[in-house]
């Protein structure tokens, strides 16, 4: 007899996004079942205008660095440079740092904080990394689908040319989430043990596709993220 076919399928992989309003979400990346952790946070007064004023000063900023926990801080107010809005933004991001490091038992991270006036990824795709810290201080953010809306072989050549709107990737335009200034958020890749062919699916979104708000700097992110190193 022969065995039912369910014995020789493959089980489908099921993910989900976990959110919250405290830091402490954070640590559900570590459940099986997510591959996006979104900490629902609202970005201070402080840091938004110094985001612009940043963002005014440096234009086309380009920060990669390694860093400890230890050296965080000051390694980053001596990249931005020494100003009341670089000490504010150092500062936070130096937060963020130690807390991915002991999340992840780690002694240090990459870190990368780019000033963009385009999409960086505009198309969706899947990182190579175990898990990427994401955070927008300034303007539009991450754009993601979930996992059960995901057409995978449409990923990359599999698009055949086609925008990710033609391609079916996915099947309607409000499949695409987005994240909102401030929040920070993990997102699980495909180098993650046991989430291979789950990697969350995201790009960066278009910068043209609002319109800026009065005495906001024109269609220009301020986007950091940080990796294992």
């Amino acid at each position: 007899m022969s065995a039912p076919a369910s014995v020789h399928e493959t089980p489908l992989l099921t993910r989900r996004a976990i959110a919250g309003d405290t830091p402490e979400v954070l640590t559900d990346i570590y459940q099986d079942g997510a591959n996006i952790v979104i900490w629902q946070r609202k970005l201070a007064d402080e840091l938004s205008v110094a985001a612009v004023h940043l963002l005014d000063a440096k234009p086309t900023l380009q920060t990669s660095l390694v860093l400890t926990p230890k050296s965080a801080f000051s390694s980053i107010h001596d990249a931005l440079g020494k100003t009341t809005a670089a000490a504010a933004l150092s500062e936070d991001i130096a937060q963020l740092v130690d807390m991915f490091c002991c999340l992840f038992d780690l002694k240090r991270v990459g870190l990368r904080l780019t000033a963009l006036d385009r999409a960086m990824c505009p198309r969706f795709h899947v990182d190579k990394v175990p898990c990427r810290l994401v955070t927008t201080y300034h303007g539009i953010a991450t754009e993601w689908l979930p996992h059960e809306n995901v057409d995978r072989t449409k990923l990359g050549a599999g698009n055949g040319g086609k925008s990710d709107e033609q391609s079916g990737l996915f099947q309607q335009l409000n499949h695409i989430h987005q994240l909102h200034k401030g929040e920070v958020a993990l997102l699980k890749g495909e180098s993650w043990e046991g989430n291979e062919g789950a990697g969350l699916v995201h790009r960066s979104p278009s910068l043209t596709q609002k319109t800026p708000q009065p005495n906001t700097v024109c269609e220009s992110r301020l986007l950091l993220t940080l990796d294992f190193n």
